[in-house]
């Protein structure tokens, strides 16, 4: 803590010094950032920008000066990995609790857990609140829990009161809010005064998804997006120029997947392939079937889908998902996963008639969820502020490492979490301009 000492007379220094000594003899426990304890000093800020659905493939490809500024002067990735599935709710949760989905629950964005007999769903505000779903410790639960103050500006988890804990302030998700209304919300709890300012935050961004959804990767909607969303940044970066924190504050801009084009053609109608009766209950998604057989059916529905799938995508029994996606170990897996190569989509019969109906046969989409290594899917990773060395790119890593990044940067204890802590530190010595296994490009 670089608390700031009054030299007029030696005997008030001593008498502070014993102060700060006594605050913080909890040691790990973390700064207490509140009325009653040390304040959290600015380079100790993090604010963690999400652009939901901003490829790695996009950097130098469509205008992005905000951005790119933001590259030049602080660090950033070749790509950063995100988990499989390469999906919205999985990948935020994971880069906020260093977990794999396969150990903290959020395995899709439908869910399905035998225990509860219940289903997740993005669309059912019942469950995305209800905390019983959130496995691990998110960051800003972490934080309150070592007295740092939170705020999140629409987060996946941040809705529900994960092991009794939310953010000192948060918002429940309404996409109708203009991206400049949540960059001008974010900067006014940012000039709250120090005991109540909160040294973590997180703002959200779907423009980009939205777009590559709709129209593809590589429209002119999403060119659109990717400035609508620099602009955002950009209001951001005044609003902290504005009041001096600039530089000053860690700003860490990261996506959370990429997108990959799908053009009309590439589709697969799965329910012509198997018995859906054979199943108990089955999941639908474009890149992700999940089936759950009634008792004795699972070789068969196998068997049956082995046979009649195309080579662009396979069918796995749950104990054949690949270990690389830290996957199968989670209950709420399914028995059974159909999962197509990039750029292809799974339906239901019924799903593709109503598609085929108002669909224009020559229009390109976009779509994510696919293997995580896929070029394709690759994210974004940016660090800008004191904790970051300027103008360096580091090698691809996992997006799993972001959690104790930002703990190592707040100076809170982690929980546990499947990141690797060597990562943190060597990262952070880029600053210090030490020897250090990560590698100058």
């Amino acid at each position: 803590m670089n608390t700031v000492f009054n030299k007029l007379n030696c005997i008030l220094a001593a008498l502070l010094l014993l102060l700060a000594t006594a605050c913080s003899s909890h040691g790990n426990a973390g700064k207490l950032n509140g009325s009653s304890g040390q304040q959290t000093t600015s380079s100790e800020l993090v604010i963690l920008i999400s652009l939901d659905g901003y490829s790695q493939q996009y950097l130098g490809k469509y205008p992005a000066p905000n951005i790119e500024m933001l590259m030049a002067e602080g660090v950033v990735a070749e790509a950063m990995q995100p988990s499989f599935p390469t999906k919205t709710f999985p990948n935020h949760y994971s880069i906020v609790t260093g977990l794999y989905p396969g150990n903290h629950g959020i395995v899709e964005n439908n869910i399905y857990d035998a225990d509860f007999d219940a289903i997740f769903r993005m669309s059912k505000p019942e469950e995305v609140t209800d905390a019983r779903w959130w496995l691990g410790e998110p960051i800003w639960v972490t934080a309150e829990l070592q007295g740092i103050k939170t705020a999140t500006y629409f987060y996946p988890g941040s809705e529900a009161d994960i092991k009794g804990v939310r953010p000192s302030l948060w918002q429940a998700y309404d996409g109708d809010v203009s991206n400049s209304e949540r960059v001008r919300s974010v900067l006014n709890w940012l000039s709250l005064p120090e005991a109540e300012r909160p040294a973590f935050l997180t703002l959200y961004f779907s423009t980009v998804d939205d777009a590559g959804h709709q129209y593809g990767p590589w429209s002119a909607e999403v060119k659109a997006a990717v400035a609508e969303v620099d602009q955002a940044v950009g209001e951001l970066i005044a609003g902290l120029k504005q009041q001096n924190l600039y530089g000053k504050v860690n700003l860490i801009l990261v996506s959370d997947h990429g997108m990959a084009e799908v053009i009309p053609e590439q589709v697969i109608v799965v329910d012509k392939l198997f018995d859906t009766s054979d199943a108990v209950l089955t999941l639908w998604t474009p890149e992700i079937v999940s089936i759950f057989p009634k008792p004795g059916m699972l070789e068969p529905i196998y068997q049956q889908l082995r046979s009649s799938l195309p080579s662009s995508a396979t069918v796995y029994r749950k104990t054949e998902l690949p270990d690389r996606w830290h996957f199968k170990q989670s209950k709420r897996v399914a028995p059974l996963l159909i999962i197509p190569e990039p750029g292809w989509r799974l339906m239901q019969q019924s799903q593709y008639q109503r598609w085929q109906a108002k669909t224009n046969q020559h229009s390109v989409t976009g779509s994510h969820g696919y293997d995580n290594i896929a070029p394709q899917m690759q994210a974004i990773f940016i660090g800008h502020g004191p904790a970051f060395a300027g103008g360096k790119t580091i090698p691809p890593f996992a997006n799993i490492e972001l959690y104790n990044l930002m703990c190592a940067i707040l100076d809170i204890t982690p929980a546990a979490n499947d990141g690797d802590p060597a990562w943190t530190r060597q990262l952070l010595q880029l600053q210090k301009d030490e020897p250090t296994a990560i590698r100058q490009y």
